[in-house]
């Protein structure tokens, strides 16, 4: 039995993960009383309880909170804080093998930003193929669901005041001066050299990205032969060549990642689908969780 205690239960990545554990019974969830929730010495002592903690916490919290936890827990940071810091693994297991090992063997995991999931999956790959260099310049494109942007974004998306008309009803560009959060991770973790054109498009409905990265005059099977071989066996991402088109909620709820090939050898499009409360964010973190504690990684998560 393994003590788990998740910092931040309340909000949207929090509370899916306490969704996946909570019927587990290889999992004890500490949880804090309601009234000690902001508590900072009874949140440390929590911590160092655990065997396992979550942080669903802003950047600047998650960085105090992880300083003062005992070496021995095993730290899931959900923040943009640590994903690409020294002695930090980086949540993405299907990476390679030297990412597999680090989140089993290590005690500090950075888990990987939504958009960013979609975009090393699709890109690292064909680098480390020899089919994209280390100096592209590449562009995407990636259309998410409301919830990815938080409580205050949730509660302006869900409120009963909303007209039909409102400006928040049609798709809507975001990060636009080129300095998105999740760029450094995109770029170290692919081995680019450059950062992506990066293009956030957040609209309206709950769940799900559909992210693009368009290429130019490369071979479509040998494309899709990469990605095939690089996620063979991989237990959380699915590549296939299926040319229907989808909506980005397609992966609404599932904890895994579609990724698709599409076009021809002149203009090709890759795609990768997934919901970002799910491998964008609670899911992957819990399949951390299960590396990290010898469990079957798949555990507790809807594929």
């Amino acid at each position: 039995m393994h003590n788990v205690f998740i910092d931040g239960r309340s909000g949207t990545t929090g509370l899916r993960i306490e969704q996946r554990l909570q019927n587990r019974r290889d999992i004890n969830l500490l949880v804090l009383p309601e009234h000690m929730r902001r508590d900072h010495d009874a949140r440390v002592e929590m911590h160092n309880r655990a065997d396992v903690s979550f942080l669903c916490l802003p950047d600047a919290a998650a960085v105090e909170i992880a300083a003062q936890v005992r070496p021995e827990t095993v730290i899931i940071d959900a923040s943009t804080a640590h994903r690409i810091a020294p002695g930090w693994a980086y949540g993405m297991p299907e990476l390679g093998a030297d990412y597999r090992k680090a989140i089993q063997t290590g005690k500090r995991i950075g888990n990987p930003g939504c958009h960013a999931s979609g975009f090393i999956a699709l890109v690292k790959p064909l680098i480390q193929g020899g089919l994209l260099a280390e100096d592209a310049r590449l562009t995407c494109v990636s259309l998410t669901g409301y919830t990815g942007g938080g409580k205050e974004v949730i509660e302006k998306y869900e409120a009963e005041s909303r007209a039909l008309g409102d400006v928040l009803c049609a798709p809507m560009q975001y990060a636009l001066p080129q300095q998105h959060k999740h760029l450094p991770e995109m770029t170290v973790h692919t081995g680019l050299r450059h950062a992506p054109a990066f293009c956030p498009v957040i609209a309206d409905y709950p769940c799900g990205i559909e992210l693009t990265v368009p290429l130019h005059n490369l071979p479509k099977q040998a494309v899709l032969d990469c990605l095939r071989e690089f996620y063979a066996g991989a237990a959380m991402i699915n590549v296939t060549d299926d040319a229907e088109a989808r909506p980005a909620s397609h992966m609404h709820g599932r904890d895994d990642m579609e990724i698709c090939v599409h076009g021809h050898d002149e203009r090709l499009l890759l795609i990768s689908r997934f919901d970002n409360l799910g491998k964008g964010a609670s899911g992957a973190a819990v399949q951390c969780m299960n590396l990290a504690i010898g469990a079957d990684e798949r555990e507790g998560l809807v594929l």
